[in-house]
């Protein structure tokens, strides 16, 4: 059988990643496509790298029958769109992040407007399959995770979730010049971020109460307290988060290795180094490289988390999801090395 996929907003980075990846898939394969701003258009005409999609016509709703959709709107207008299909049955991967905070009260504080369908969000499962695999191969509505969450939610859940840590945690992180999207606007051209590194949304970023969420319930214990810095880098794609979380007991480097390869033994796309990871051992792949070492001298963990926000930030963790919530291996049509250099 092969699955029929619609993708909302094809012409963003991540709905253009999403079609990419797509064409390899053996059981599911785009059949239709949105994107307003080029409606009417062929696939292939406005995106030449997807001229392999022939006669597929970029169109302003997605048309035809289709078994499940993924949504790479823009947050809020995301919700709206991806509501319909919720509620007649159709399973849907919102790749924006409209339903990963679990509290309507929550969002309309780092959006500033209300949450458009409230009455969906308990029934939203967050789509990090190494922490929540069963509920989503069960799920109707899968909110994909933020890049920059899944670099640093990896990077420290196994020391979460065995009580190795204190509940407060620093993320610094940085991020590829893509993550930004497409129709983002000023500031983001080669005259602006080359040989530029810049800090943004400095302890007010919405990436960070969804960090705090997940790792809060992967406890048990008090809410997790994330202090979150994200930084523009100059390369195209690309998530590098380095996490700082004091520790509650003394224990050894080894210990914390065995701790981690543990809690990913069963996880097909994020493993742990024995190095600390270059971005670009990641890009264009679904994976993840977590690094933990411990600071002895000072009692803390440092947890390096690294992907492509395009890959396993995006695109390549919405193929993950989609494979679960059907039924199919979980990593098929993603078993691609990283493209190096």
């Amino acid at each position: 059988m092969s699955y029929r996929v619609g993708i909302i907003n094809v012409t963003g980075f991540a709905g253009m990643e999403a079609a990419r990846l797509l064409w390899n898939h053996p059981s599911a394969r785009l059949t239709s496509a949105t994107g307003r701003s080029l409606a009417g258009q062929l696939l292939g005409e406005a995106f030449p790298s997807l001229s392999v999609y022939g006669d597929l016509r970029v169109d302003e709703e997605i048309t035809g029958d289709v078994d499940i959709v993924m949504s790479a709107l823009p947050t809020a207008a995301s919700a709206a769109a991806c509501a319909p299909f919720v509620r007649s049955g159709i399973p849907v991967i919102d790749i924006a992040a409209d339903f990963r905070l679990k509290d309507p009260a929550e969002f309309q504080a780092w959006f500033g407007q209300p949450h458009p369908a409230p009455d969906l969000l308990a029934g939203a499962v967050y789509g990090l399959p190494e922490i929540n695999r069963d509920r989503i191969a069960g799920a109707l509505l899968v909110a994909n995770p933020g890049c920059y969450p899944a670099a640093s939610i990896l990077a420290l859940a196994p020391a979460v979730a065995c009580g190795l840590v204190e509940e407060t945690v620093v993320v610094d992180a940085k991020s590829g010049i893509s993550g930004a999207g497409r129709g983002t606007g000023g500031g983001y051209s080669y005259a602006d971020v080359n040989e530029d590194v810049s800090a943004y949304k400095v302890a007010n970023h919405n990436h960070q109460p969804e960090i705090a969420q997940e790792l809060s319930s992967l406890g048990g214990g008090p809410a997790v307290r994330v202090t979150f810095t994200p930084h523009l880098v100059p390369m195209t794609r690309g998530i590098h988060a380095t996490c700082y979380a004091p520790l509650r007991r003394s224990v050894t480097g080894a210990e914390v290795m065995g701790i981690y390869r543990d809690f990913y033994r069963e996880a097909p796309f994020t493993s742990v180094s024995g190095q600390p990871p270059h971005t670009k051992h990641t890009l264009g792949s679904n994976s993840c490289l977590v690094h933990p070492v411990v600071d002895e001298r000072n009692g803390m963990l440092v947890a390096i988390g690294v992907l492509d926000n395009l890959g396993k930030g995006a695109a390549g963790q919405a193929i993950e999801n989609m494979n679960l919530m059907l039924g199919l291996p979980q990593v098929e049509g993603l078993s691609l090395p990283a493209v190096y250099p």
